[in-house]
């Protein structure tokens, strides 16, 4: 019947005994979120994709024939926890869980009829245990004509903490061909399950 002063911002809910709380006002950005039958709700930081992280290449980058040649990424366009670098993003402490993870490419002066594959390394290796059984992550294409090819690959892996990926190249042309630094890049972020 009667309504006690508060504090501005506060909510008012109910305990487990049926009492009426206060639920302390969050802080900017925050959402109230449900503690669950019996208890009252809070203020929390709102879910996100993070870690998050892009970045390219400053310059073109040779790749040798028939080698999976990892890709340099000197520039970082974003890179919400700081875990990108050395041409890697590694998972950092309380990250595990499952990525989306894509990258593009494109190399100069391809030879027709020559093949191209665009392919994520983990803790330095290619296979992925994905599915239930490992599995290369690779994207696979053939040059048409001669000329630039351009390409790009998606997954989601599911990643501890610690793991690094790389993005790693390879062509058959039957000499070296170069990455051009304009249309490359590498991205990702966590996925919110």
């Amino acid at each position: 019947a009667k309504m006690a002063s508060g504090t501005d911002g506060n909510i008012i809910s109910y305990d487990a005994s049926g009492n009426p709380v206060a639920v302390a006002t969050g802080n900017d950005g925050q959402v109230l979120t449900s503690a669950g039958a019996g208890a009252p709700p809070a203020f929390e930081a709102s879910a996100a994709n993070t870690p998050m992280w892009s970045a390219v290449p400053s310059s073109n980058q040779t790749l040798s024939n028939t080698t999976n040649t990892v890709l340099n990424f000197q520039t970082e366009v974003t890179d919400t926890n700081n875990a990108f670098a050395s041409n890697k993003f590694t998972v950092p402490s309380g990250q595990a869980g499952q990525y989306f993870l894509t990258a593009a490419v494109r190399i100069n002066d391809m030879t027709d009829g020559k093949e191209v594959q665009l392919s994520f390394k983990k803790n330095g290796g290619y296979e992925f245990s994905e599915g239930g059984t490992n599995r290369y992550l690779v994207s696979n294409s053939i040059q048409g004509a001669n000329g630039s090819i351009y390409f790009n690959h998606q997954a989601i892996v599911t990643l501890a903490v610690g793991d690094y990926i790389q993005v790693a190249t390879y062509q058959n042309s039957g000499s070296n061909k170069d990455v051009n630094y304009t249309y490359t890049r590498f991205s990702g972020f966590k996925l919110i399950t």
